[in-house]
Order: C-alpha cells, then structure tokens, then sequence
C-alpha cells in the first residue's frame, strides 16, 4: 500500500481541524504498526462493541430496526485485508476505517450512525475484551500444566529423595511431594488470575471521551452483551484508567517468578553433578563438540522465557506512571505495546512446562544412592533423644550434631550408625541412651525418613496422597469457574444478534 505523504490532505470527512493526513513517518513509525497489532489481536472485539451499539441505537429510535441490521451486515462482512485496504482513507485508524467501510456500504445512507460516539471509550472497550480472552486463554494453560503436575506427582509419592535448604542436602522428601508444592502455587496462581478476571470485567463502553455521553445509553444493557458482569461506573475511569493491564500484568509476572523458581530446580537436577531427572531424546538438545553430552535446553527456554513474564510488568508499570489520569495515547497504546508480548510468553512457558511434565523422568536409583550417602535422619535422631530419653532439645541437637560428625570422621555411611557410638556421646553429658543399633539405623534409612513425618503437610505418602486428592477437587473446581466464564463470552454473538432479530450475523472468532 502507497503512504501518503505530509503535503497530502487529510482524508476527507474525519476531521475538520487537521487539514493534512499523518506524514509518511508517523505512519511508518506509530500508526501503521499499532493498526497491525490491533486486526491481529482487537479487530472481533471492536466488531461485536459496533454491532451491541446498534441494539441501543434501535432502542433510542435513532435508528430503525432495518437500518441497525443492514449496518450489523456489514460489519459482520469486514475483514482484516478490507480494513487494510482503507487505511490510508482512514488516517491509518482502525475505528476511523471500519466506521468508512461501513458507511460507503450503506444504500441508502444512515446520517444518524456513530452519532453522540467517541473512540475512547470504544479503544478501551475493544483492548480489555481482547484481555480477557487472554487471561482466559492463559488460565486454561495453567490448568494443564497443574494437571501434568499432579499426575507426575501420584506417581512418585513413595520414592524418597533428597530435599536441599540453602543449596545443601537436608531431609528426605519425594518427587511427588515436590510436585505437590508445585501444583499448589499454580492452583493459587489460577485461582487469582480467575479473581482478577472477575475484578476487571467491568465494561467501560458508553463512557464517551471523558465525561459520559449525551444520550441516555443503557450502559448496563451494552456490559450483558458483551459478556461482562456489569458496567464500570465511572465515565473518568473508564478511559484514563488501565489498571485492569497492571492487575493482569503483575499477576504474569508473579506467576514467571514462581515457574523461574521450579525450574531452576529441574535444571539442577537434571545437571551431572544429581542426574536426578531425565527427558527423551525429542526434547534434549546436543553439544556440538561434546558427543557424550545430553542437554536439555528446553528447561533453559523456560527458565529465559520466565524473564518476559516478569520484566515486561515493570515496563508497563512505567508507561503508566506519573501521567495525568485522563484519556492518553501514552496510557492507553504506548504504555501497553508489550503486554501481548508479555502474555504470549506466558502461554508459550506455560505449554513447555506442560510438555516437560508430561515426559519427565525420575531417575529412581540416583535418588536412592542419594539419599543413601546423606545423613537425613538428624532431625528425627535429636527429636528421639529428647522425647524418649528426656535430653533437652537443644542438647540433643548438639548431641546429635557430634554423632554425625564422628560417623563422617570415621568415613561411615549413615546405614553404618553406631548405637554404641551415640550412647557414648551421650554418656559424657551424663544422659543415659538405650537406642537399640537395628531402632538406630532405621532412623537413618531413607525410605524410613519419607513416611515418618506425622502432620498433615509432610512427605508422608499418605500425607501427599490426600493432598493431591484435595487438590485434584480444587482444580476441578476451577476447571468448572473457567468453563463458566468461557461459555458467557461464546454467548455474546447470539445474544446481539437475537437483539438485533437476526438469525445469523458471522463474525470473526474472539
């Protein structure tokens, strides 16, 4: 398509006040792309807001029945490469071109369409129906990935390995226990990408450029066809306001700093040093000059991908900062360029974790020699010392400290404690134990370890086997709210076009 140039005149119609279209530049540099992103991700929503418009037109007798239903015709024939086609005829605007395309339709014309209208209130409309399809679609994501999560994590209650604090070897956990702990912070996540949705879902259309409408719109009525709970109250609000970014932004960026966190883990594991975990060949990577390595850079990509999740709140946060709280392309456009950048590597992230789960191997038998070589059952030693023997717990923690050292020093296992040894440590401070040497070795036995954990929150299988029960109810649950939700936005087309009398207006998928 050819630009205009600056010393064209503006695009008959639009404006009286400019009397030259944007220059070649601007165009190149602002308005094309921002018309790009908007036929890519914003066009269904801002032809479903022109159509709702209608039924209200109708209702305030503007229009005749017959006028609303030729236009919603019209609207329902738009396409992306129509709209393309009058850019430049529009000022490069994407409201501007469907309101031309519409007009130059009409037969005869309709003088009265598009009047007492603004394009704030329809840009701010049309953006967050775009986002809640996003938050949606990202949710849906997550509820895979939990699902993955928690069939991983029932397979894997009983196998002991070790669990790390401070980078160091600490208690015996499992991997289901882990995945567990994994599912729990994506079912909260869920659940509060779920509540924002229901936080923002307030529709801001009818709210005019800054200070509400002329005509007496049935705000609430145009919020119900749109598929929103109700309608934002506030006309000031409604268009200088995108917090409703910001709520969904910061809560991505909250979500990538807890899978960063998971799967730094996986990437540790699965290093030489553990080779706790393995991945099939499709997805492990090669080192080019090392035959004998087995990479996995799909975790790398998670982990990097992560990143985009978190930063790019912090650039949406300072688009909007410290700018006046009216109607702004600042705010409004700009500020949010990166959130769909943002959210696109939110679902990617979330589709590879997914992935991983579902093909995720534990490597049983470096988890046992693992655990074998530590000495796990300190904690539980000190805890037997203190209630079945009666030597203050913080005595028997430095009692059981020495134990452990002497064990290292002589270069015994942990299968290999000595009764007589720890009787003896705790002789010299005049305490006297009787723990057997078979009682003595079963509190360092790894598998020992997992089930002797006795609150409702432990590595106790029976433990995690409930909560995995609990949790399977809860995402369940969510499943149903997401449902719910997505089916009252798969409703909006047929709820217009009943209250427009039509039997059928296509339209682009949401």
């Amino acid at each position: 398509m050819t630009h205009p140039t600056s010393d064209q005149r503006a695009s008959p119609g639009l404006t009286g006040r400019i009397s030259q279209d944007p220059s070649a530049l601007v165009i190149e540099e602002v308005l094309r792309p921002q018309f790009e992103y908007e036929l890519q991700h914003v066009l269904p929503g801002y032809l479903l807001i022109e159509q709702a418009l209608l039924v209200e037109y109708v209702r305030l007798e503007i229009l005749r029945p017959a006028e609303a239903r030729s236009i919603a015709r019209l609207l329902a024939a738009i396409t992306p490469e129509a709209l393309q086609a009058h850019a430049a005829a529009a000022m490069t605007d994407i409201a501007f071109a469907i309101e031309t395309l519409v007009a130059g339709g009409l037969q005869p014309s309709v003088p009265l369409w598009h009047v007492d209208r603004s394009r704030n209130d329809l840009q701010a409309c049309a953006q967050l129906m775009a986002l809640r399809q996003q938050v949606l679609a990202i949710a849906d994501e997550l509820l895979a990935l939990i699902d993955a999560a928690l069939a991983l994590a029932t397979r894997t209650t009983r196998i002991p390995m070790p669990g790390y604090t401070h980078y160091q070897a600490a208690e015996v956990i499992s991997p289901g226990f882990y995945l567990a702990a994994m599912a729990e912070q994506m079912l909260q996540s869920c659940q509060q990408l779920l509540a924002t949705y229901d936080l923002i879902n307030a529709s801001p259309l009818g709210a005019g450029a800054i200070a509400g409408q002329h005509l007496a719109w049935d705000r609430a009525q145009l919020a119900r066809l749109l598929g929103f709970a109700r309608a934002q109250p506030h006309a000031l609000v409604c268009v200088a306001s995108r917090e409703w970014a910001l709520r969904v932004s910061a809560e991505i960026a909250i979500l990538g700093t807890s899978l960063s966190r998971f799967a730094t883990d996986l990437l540790l594991w699965g290093g030489s040093q553990h080779g706790f975990i393995d991945l099939p060949d499709q997805l492990a990577g090669i080192s080019s000059a090392m035959p004998q390595k087995k990479n996995f850079p799909i975790l790398e990509r998670i982990r990097g991908r992560t990143a985009h999740m978190t930063a790019l709140f912090t650039d949406l946060a300072m688009g909007q900062r410290s700018t006046p709280f009216t109607n702004l392309v600042e705010v409004s456009k700009e500020a949010g360029a990166n959130l769909i950048h943002q959210l696109s590597s939110a679902r990617s992230t979330l589709r590879l974790c997914t992935l991983v789960l579902k093909n995720l191997e534990f490597r049983e038998d470096r988890l046992l020699d693992a655990c074998a070589s530590e000495f796990f059952g300190g904690f539980q030693l000190a805890n037997t010392l203190a209630l079945a023997h009666g030597i203050p717990y913080r005595r028997a923690q430095v009692l059981t400290g020495r134990f452990i050292l002497a064990l290292v020093e002589r270069g015994a296992a942990p299968c290999d404690a000595d009764a007589t040894l720890l009787a003896a440590i705790c002789a010299a401070e005049g305490h006297t134990v009787t723990l057997d040497e078979p009682s003595l070795q079963a509190i360092f036995d790894s598998e020992q370890n997992l089930w002797a954990k006795q609150s409702t929150d432990s590595t106790n299988p029976q433990a995690v086997e409930l909560l995995l029960h609990d949790q399977q109810a809860r995402y369940l649950a969510l499943q149903a709210s997401l449902d719910k939700r997505q089916s009252s936005l798969a409703v909006v087309p047929t709820l217009i076009q009943a209250a427009l009398g039509l039997d059928s207006v296509h339209h682009r998928p949401q």
